[in-house]
């Protein structure tokens, strides 16, 4: 919990999925996230976080449903999204924050 604290702290912006093993738009998202990841290189940070095994922390950030995408810069929530998002939307949404 205070890895991922100190993490969304960062001066880059960071964007958090919140995903399910078992969850189908979760897989679809999985690809994009590495084509963005690709795109941005070391401008942004892409932290996984597996709702089953971190219920807690899916809990505290009030997460629903999967996926969720949370983009955080300096510790602060910037933008939030349940459902697939597109490479080129992630791409300009994290531009934006740059």
């Amino acid at each position: 919990m205070s890895k991922f604290s100190e993490i969304i702290n960062k001066d880059k912006p960071v964007l958090v999925d919140f995903f399910a093993e078992w969850c189908g738009p979760c897989k679809t998202m999985s690809p994009i996230l590495k084509d963005v990841k690709d795109s941005l290189g070391e401008d942004v940070t892409i932290l996984k976080i597996d709702v089953d095994k971190n219920q807690q922390l899916a809990a505290q950030f009030k997460v629903r449903g999967v996926p969720t995408l949370i983009l955080y810069k300096n510790g602060k929530q910037l933008w939030r999204q349940s459902g697939l998002a597109s490479k080129r939307d992630l791409v300009s949404l994290i531009q934006s924050h740059l």
